[in-house]
């Protein structure tokens, strides 16, 4: 299913951006405008090089986001001309010196990919499926949240693209990025500690029962051209029952293709700790317990196990939204990247 796997929703919006300059800046396109917005913003701490920036960034305000990433899209790629088998083109004297046509935008565009939970509220609980009226809300629902954390970034961003004039509040953003959703079908990211399973095709039962059909239908054709008018032992009209069976095939085999396609966009079902507060809370514990298996080398059973009691106390495994790392940073060591 677009946009849908895994638990997560993979948002994709593109903001047509608009021409020319401001009357009040004629010297600063809103392209170059929208670029300034955007390198402005600030790197996520999530690198040794990116850690000790004085700010994080604004995507890193909630818990939602597994991945964001904003750019402009300038016009699309040429990869150069449609290849085509040269005795044809030479028969149908297609002259290669002769130009094609070459896709163009009509304005460059904001992109702005996320892969959030596809959750409404981040206590939930990731779907295994949502119609797209739920996956609306859920994007409504981040919207709203993105516009509750980072509201004068997304103004400073967006106020360069058409149709941005009239937001005014949260919900004018989601209906603002709505219209600006296009479906995606590629996931960005995979947590899935053991694989599930996937939609497996019965693929025997599928060809048996398209295949058996035709060729019940081509032996009871072949008997009427040799002149059995009627099948032995059933007395059924040979042609008939050849036309009819031909004609059941051709039904079987339309069902069994639009029942592959249906299997194959169903999404997978999420994995156990794919949610963002537990991916944050994993982090931790892992460095968390490293630190502790260090620090308890050699240590006598009852002391062992008194600093195990003390470690499950303190750090909390089982509850995901204390004692685990902030999002947008690549270590819980230092206590002010820790939520407590």
């Amino acid at each position: 299913m677009p946009d849908l796997d895994s638990g997560h929703i993979f948002l994709t919006t593109l903001a047509p951006i608009k021409p020319g300059a401001p009357a009040d800046d004629p010297h600063t396109s809103y392209e170059q405008r929208v670029r300034m917005a955007l390198a402005m913003l600030p790197t996520a701490h999530q690198s040794p090089a990116t850690q000790e920036a004085p700010f994080n960034s604004p995507f890193a305000r909630n818990c939602r986001n597994h991945l964001a990433r904003m750019f402009v899209l300038n016009d699309v790629v040429y990869n150069g001309r449609n290849t085509q088998n040269p005795l044809v083109s030479q028969i149908e004297g297609h002259n290669p010196l002769v130009p094609q046509h070459v896709d163009r935008l009509k304005a460059p565009y904001l992109i702005f990919c996320a892969d959030v939970d596809a959750v409404t509220q981040e206590s939930d609980a990731l779907p295994t499926d949502l119609s797209p009226q739920q996956q609306q809300r859920v994007r409504a629902s981040y919207a709203r949240e993105l516009w509750a954390t980072m509201r004068e970034e997304l103004i400073a961003v967006y106020s360069n693209c058409y149709g941005f004039d009239t937001v005014q509040s949260a919900d004018d953003f989601a209906a603002y990025l709505e219209k600006c959703h296009v479906e995606t079908t590629m996931p960005f990211h995979d947590y899935y500690l053991q694989l599930p399973a996937f939609h497996i095709l019965p693929v025997k039962p599928l060809i048996y029962g398209t295949l058996i059909p035709f060729v019940l239908g081509l032996a009871a054709l072949a008997l009427w051209l040799m002149g059995w008018t009627t099948l032995p032992l059933l007395g059924w009209s040979s042609l008939w029952t050849g036309l009819g069976s031909m004609l059941l095939g051709v039904v079987l085999a339309i069902l069994a293709i639009r029942y592959a396609i249906r299997n194959g966009e169903k999404p997978l079902a999420p994995g156990k700790y794919d949610d963002l507060p537990s991916v944050l809370k994993s982090l931790y514990v892992q460095q968390q317990f490293s630190d502790f298996f260090i620090e308890q080398q050699g240590a006598a059973p009852d002391d062992l196990y008194e600093a195990f009691g003390a470690f499950m106390s303190q750090h909390k495994p089982s509850n995901r939204h204390t004692m685990t790392q902030k999002p947008g940073v690549i270590s819980s060591a230092d206590a002010q990247n820790v939520i407590s």
